[in-house]
């Protein structure tokens, strides 16, 4: 139950906490005429304590009632139990007054015993419906074992130290003798309370309180059999007023609220591993009980009968205590052996145990192969609805795919949405096959498709061979395929061959040149100018990098780019490119101070909050204008972007630095993203341009782009320009700014600044019309 079930709980029900606090007050007020009467000595102590004790076990009782209606369902049996308890303890307390009334000086009868006994077994049973106490049939037994074993320990001890110097004549009185045992069902209780506490976990105050008021009363029973066995005690003592103290305290305990994570605590049970504590509680006093035997054989070497009867019970309580710990064990082994291999979500073999039965199979069989499958798009299923239902999902999923391979594999899961199946030659069924059937399996059923969270798969299938030295090459290789079939268009199956192996080896080793490619200086910019088209003036150039690479010389941004970002390595080469660029552009301000610089921003760092401090050191250190600089954003980055994007997006346009939405048109060219993002300028995809002279289409495009860019206040710059045809429409169209190899190739800075600087304008010397390609 949460918190607010509590309170509409206690709201429909205002009179019990009146009920607590007029107990409580009430309850005190007792407590404190008793102790005084009885510390100065008052005449009639003896009923005084009696009436005390009386009227406190009753508020006790009914402010456990009031306790259970206030608290939730899961809590009411434990206040419930303990109202009983503290009934059945005014109705003993009421039969010994009424007994000593008619003269007993101690009346320890039959009656008194049976109702202190119930009171003892319905006390120890509110213990175990705490919200921390064990779970499991066992968890009880042992804790209650716990306490039993305390107890009878404390019998030698107790002996030892009261009674030794007793003579077995004086205790022939069975139900007297009986009442002496108090301090050991105190001792037990309370035993039972420390181990039903829960380690590890905070302790509900309650709790806390009983076990205070438990104490107090196992000092006054013991003081109480000490003056007894002694022969001098006499009703009426300051020591009467300890059994009110504890009722008190259980009066003060019901006044306490239900525990915060009281949900969270149910949901846990048992902590798996308990402090060493806890462990040995039970057999601390063993020791103890052990040596007071010895101490107490008589002169003749025998042992006093009552000592013998608690050894023999304590030796019986620790080998069954002793039986249900090794069972427990039992127990955990085989539930930790299922935790090791078996997947908790799906109840598949997990990772490690399929390593395993592929490493057996590799060793004992000729023919193995591997079926390496991962689910297409589940990322965006957990992102879009929450990991509850992709797991709900993923657990549909793995039942089909265990229907589909039946007896002719063992599949397991091996990642998060990653699944791999073992084919041996036991099941000569074909890998090829047993993949077909997988994909089939997991096609959508009729109405799956309107929900939008059914996923496809790809599956990569590697076969054991020569060029396999362990089951790791097997399962890289399976991979290979794997990620081959997400190539290839996801929802398929490739098999690994000599052609993907040595291309996945070439990308590896491509990867790691370029994360060294940074810091061993082998980037390089070029810059591509982007014109006036009615004057041919320069504007601003765009910062393109390049790799010299050490081996395969340079090499496009296509080659390098997407293992960049697929890796994460592209957020210091575009720091590296920022910083360059804005240094370049600085040293062509002196001649031309209105031409800019533009630099490609990757979606990954448009999402960093760091970009902000990356621009703006970059420019403060190259000593650049922010106006200077331009940032290029593809469509998919910006469309992407959350709030937090969008703000640092409106934080760079008020320093200064200009945004371009590049390759615009491409991508999702949603109008309703053009009134969030603080855009200054379109750059419209050369795939537009490249047909304007021939598809009417293109040339509507790219003039409704230039119309639209004009009412948002936009610049538009045309993208791949490379002819006289093509430069003639964007002009006719409006287009202010044009880019392609028209108006010149990606140069080096050099050659730039010798462009910005001449008189005639870049376009009348453009390149040739013809044979003209974009890399």
């Amino acid at each position: 139950m949460s918190r607010k079930d509590v309170e509409r709980a206690a709201a429909r029900s205002p009179g019990t906490d009146r009920v607590g606090r007029v107990g409580l007050v009430g309850a005190g007020v007792v407590v404190a005429i008793e102790a005084l009467w009885l510390v100065l000595g008052l005449p009639a102590g003896a009923l005084v304590s009696d009436l005390g004790a009386l009227t406190v076990a009753g508020w006790a009782a009914v402010a456990c009632l009031a306790a259970a209606r206030r608290h939730p369902a899961t809590l009411r049996r434990f206040w419930l139990l303990l109202a009983a308890t503290m009934a059945l303890s005014l109705a003993g307390r009421a039969l010994w007054t009424s007994q000593r009334l008619l003269g007993e000086s101690l009346p320890h009868t039959l009656p008194i015993g049976l109702i202190f006994a119930a009171s003892l077994l319905t006390g120890t049973a509110a213990l175990f419906c705490s919200v921390t106490a064990p779970r499991t049939t066992v968890g009880r037994a042992r804790t209650l074992l716990d306490g039993v074993i305390v107890g009878l320990a404390l019998i030698p001890i107790g002996w030892l130290l009261i009674f030794r110097n007793v003579s077995l004549a004086d205790l022939d009185e069975p139900l007297r003798t009986a009442g002496l045992l108090y301090p050991m069902f105190d001792l037990m209780q309370l035993t039972i309370l420390v181990a039903v506490v829960g380690p590890g976990r905070p302790v509900w105050r309650p709790m806390a309180l009983l076990g205070v008021g438990l104490t107090v009363r196992a000092v006054a029973d013991t003081v109480y059999v000490a003056l007894v066995a002694a022969g001098t005690y006499q009703p009426g003592t300051p020591v009467d007023v300890l059994w009110p103290v504890s009722y008190l305290l259980i009066v003060v305990a019901t006044g306490m609220p239900p525990p915060r994570d009281h949900g969270a605590v149910e949901e846990a049970g048992e902590a798996p591993l308990p402090p060493w504590w806890r462990v040995v509680l039970p057999y601390l006093p063993v020791g103890g009980a052990i040596v007071a035997t010895m101490l107490a054989r008589d002169a003749s070497g025998h042992t006093p009968m009552p000592i013998f009867l608690a050894m023999m019970a304590l030796l019986a309580m620790l080998a069954l205590r002793q039986g249900l710990a090794a069972n427990e064990n039992l127990r955990l082994v085989v539930q930790l052996r299922k935790l090791a291999y078996v997947d908790q979500l799906t109840g598949l073999p997990n990772r490690l145990a399929f390593t395993r039965r592929l490493r057996g199979a590799l060793r004992g069989t000729d023919r193995v192969a591997v079926l390496l499958l991962d689910l297409d798009g589940f990322k965006q299923v957990n992102d879009r609805f929450g990991h509850t239902t992709g797991d709900t999902l993923l657990s549909g999923l793995s039942r089909r795919m265990r229907r589909a391979v039946g007896d002719d594999g063992m599949i397991a899961r091996i990642g998060g949405d990653e699944f791999a199946v073992l084919v041996t030659d036991g099941r000569p069924l074909a890998p090829e096959r047993l993949a077909e059937r997988l994909l089939a399996a997991l096609q959508p059923s009729p109405g799956e498709e309107l929900v939008g969270v059914h996923p496809s798969a790809s599956i990569g299938i590697a076969e054991y061979g020569p060029q396999h030295i362990s089951h790791t090459d097997l399962l890289r290789d399976a991979d290979i395929a794997m990620y081959a079939a997400k190539a290839a268009g996801k929802s398929a199956y490739r098999r690994c061959t000599q052609g993907l192996r040595e291309s996945a080896v070439s990308r590896a080793e491509l990867i790691a040149d370029l994360r060294r490619a940074v810091d061993e200086k082998q980037l390089h910019l070029e810059f591509q100018p982007i014109v006036d088209l009615a004057t041919g003036a320069v504007r601003s150039a765009e910062a393109l990098v390049r790799w010299r690479h050490p081996r395969l010389g340079v090499l496009s941004p296509a080659r390098f780019l997407p293992l960049a970002e697929e890796t994460g390595l592209i957020l210091p080469i575009d720091r590296w490119v920022i910083h360059e660029a804005c240094r370049a552009a600085a040293t062509w301000q002196d001649h031309v101070p209105s031409a800019t610089v533009a630099v490609n921003i990757a979606a990954s760092h448009l999402r960093r909050p760091d970009l902000i401090a990356t621009v703006t050191e970059a420019t403060a250190g190259a000593g650049l204008a922010p106006r200077a600089l331009t940032l290029e954003l593809t469509e998919s980055a910006l469309i992407e972007g959350s709030d937090a994007v969008l703000d640092r997006l409106r934080q760079l346009r008020e320093l200064g630095i200009r945004i371009a939405i590049d390759d615009f048109g491409t991508g999702y060219s949603s109008l309703s993203y053009l009134h969030r993002i603080p855009a200054t300028e379109l750059k419209i995809d050369r795939s537009f341009v490249a047909r304007i002279p021939e598809d009417t289409r293109a040339y509507a495009t790219v003039e409704m782009v230039t119309r639209l860019a004009g009412a948002f206040d936009l610049s538009v710059v045309a993208e791949g320009v490379e002819t006289k045809r093509q430069h003639e429409a964007v002009v006719a169209i409006g287009c202010l700014q044009g880019q392609g190899y028209r108006y010149g190739r990606p140069t080096g800075l050099a050659e730039l600044r010798t462009v910005l600087v001449k008189a005639d304008p870049p376009e009348v010397s453009g390149v040739a019309e013809s044979g003209l390609t974009l890399t």
